[in-house]
């Protein structure tokens, strides 16, 4: 059966499931909207801790990391992100799930080869780009000084 790269493409659109677009972006705007508002009344609970503003946004940054790392282990996140698909990309929870998610699916390769290996294979070139992109930023803000 020999079929061109038109017909193909004509079968796949009719067979492809239509991506229910609204309802992703709304449940995206949803979930990312709850984890902010969570990591706001972290940071106002820290400050009526006692902790002035700038240490209270370090702690409830602190506590995002720790409660997305929690949950990613839980398998909690991954079941949010199913329905909240790129709300749960809110910088701080995300890049946290980015960092566990291979440790834990490397962890029967050992400490050293697997989880240590393969925890920043998905954040380590977003850690690399982000203190390349800082250093260049930096020099520039010096030479126009």
């Amino acid at each position: 059966m020999d079929i061109t790269p038109e017909e193909y493409g004509k079968l796949v659109k009719q067979k492809s499931k239509k991506s229910p677009i609204v309802k992703d972006t709304v449940l995206a705007f949803v979930i990312g909207g709850l984890i902010c508002v969570i990591g706001q009344l972290i940071t106002n609970g820290w400050a009526a801790a006692g902790l002035d503003k700038e240490d209270a946004g370090t702690a409830a940054s602190c506590s995002l990391v720790f409660l997305s790392a929690l949950l990613t282990g839980l398998n909690l996140y991954n079941k949010l992100a199913k329905y909240g698909g790129a709300g749960t990309l809110v910088p701080i929870t995300g890049f946290a799930n980015a960092v566990v998610s291979p440790a834990i699916d490397f962890k029967s390769e050992g400490i050293v080869t697997g989880m240590a290996a393969k925890m920043f294979l998905v954040a380590g070139p977003v850690i690399v780009f982000g203190t390349l992109a800082s250093v260049i930023y930096g020099v520039v803000l010096m030479l126009l000084r």
